[in-house]
């Protein structure tokens, strides 16, 4: 009887220190969160992750920082995130360059963005801007045609990189309006929007962003936005597509939130439910739109069918701008 007892009572011992343990291995996070930018400081999805860090900390009850790896046309960081433990400690805050436009642009990558990264959501979206330094001898699109058609290869345009929406945009014009202009790359949006405005470049195609302060301030002109529909939010800026030859033109920037694919669905449906909340606050929101981004903060279910979409599209638009493979 005792040792019916004993032995019942070192079960009750045993069970309860593995369901603690259980317990604990379950809490999710319990230390600090890095968000992964791979673009250099400064541009869009740099401001987006650092808003989401500063929010994120409070839903989640655990500290976040950002982390910026820019360079290889963004397939730096998102290769980081994508070889980093699968337990949704490191994020990737990506765009269309390194997940969608990548594989339709190099031969050799190491990591297959579909494959290796899971999607959390979509945290927002930016009308990329083609814009010009003051001092550029055009003001429109209409105008940039018609000079670049006298000057064919003089005027330069700065970009985040090779194979960016920013990029893909005015090779896309290019090719459709029959024009030739200098593609300058660089490591993210805000070295190429500076670019821009100091001079270096008389263009740059970037996020809408890192160019809201430096427009309203009068240190840049914004030729036109990519955006098929232009947003509320800016009435009094063309789009491309209102030029007749450009009317195919619709292509914008966005801000997707990626883990590496084997991470567990409760940790990716976690990370979700917290930025999501995060991207509905009306501070957050008030803010991303006034730099420029329009937040989003989807379900995975629904990133996913919009990355699917993605990836028909941005192989049409890379064939279209026949942009060599590397």
């Amino acid at each position: 009887m005792l040792k019916s007892r004993l032995a019942a009572a070192l079960f009750c011992t045993v069970s309860l220190f593995c369901a603690h343990f259980a317990s604990a291995e379950g809490v999710f996070p319990d230390r600090t969160i890095t968000l992964v930018v791979p673009f250099s400081p400064g541009g869009g999805h740099d401001f987006v992750a650092r808003m989401i860090a500063s929010k994120l900390g409070s839903e989640l009850h655990q500290s976040v920082i950002v982390l910026n790896k820019p360079g290889a046309d963004a397939m730096i960081g998102a290769q980081y995130v994508a070889q980093s433990p699968a337990d949704g400690y490191t994020v990737l805050i990506g765009s269309p360059a390194e997940n969608v436009a990548a594989p339709f642009i190099y031969k050799h990558m190491q990591y297959d963005p579909e494959t290796a990264l899971a999607p959390v959501t979509l945290a927002g979206e930016s009308p990329i801007a083609l814009i010009a330094n003051p001092a550029a001898p055009v003001s429109t699109m209409e105008e940039l045609i018609a000079y670049a058609k006298k000057n064919p290869g003089k005027l330069s345009y700065a970009t985040p990189g090779i194979g960016s929406s920013h990029d893909l945009a005015v090779r896309w014009i290019e090719e459709l309006a029959g024009i030739k202009l200098q593609d300058i790359p660089y490591k993210g949006a805000s070295d190429a929007t500076v670019s821009a405005v100091g001079g270096q470049t008389p263009l740059a195609s970037v996020g809408m962003a890192p160019v809201m302060p430096l427009w309203k301030d009068g240190k840049v002109k914004v030729i036109a936005i990519m955006n098929g529909k232009k947003p509320d939010w800016l009435p009094n800026v063309a789009t491309a597509s209102q030029v007749p030859e450009l009317s195919q033109v619709d292509i914008e920037q966005w801000m997707g939130v990626f883990v590496p694919a084997k991470t567990s669905a409760d940790r990716i449906e976690k990370l979700n439910a917290g930025i999501t909340a995060v991207l509905k606050r009306p501070d957050v929101r008030a803010a991303l739109i006034a730099q420029g981004v329009d937040p989003v903060g989807n379900s995975t279910s629904d990133f996913a069918k919009f990355l699917a979409n993605e990836r028909v599209k941005y192989a049409t638009i890379v064939k279209k701008s026949k942009v060599p493979m590397r």
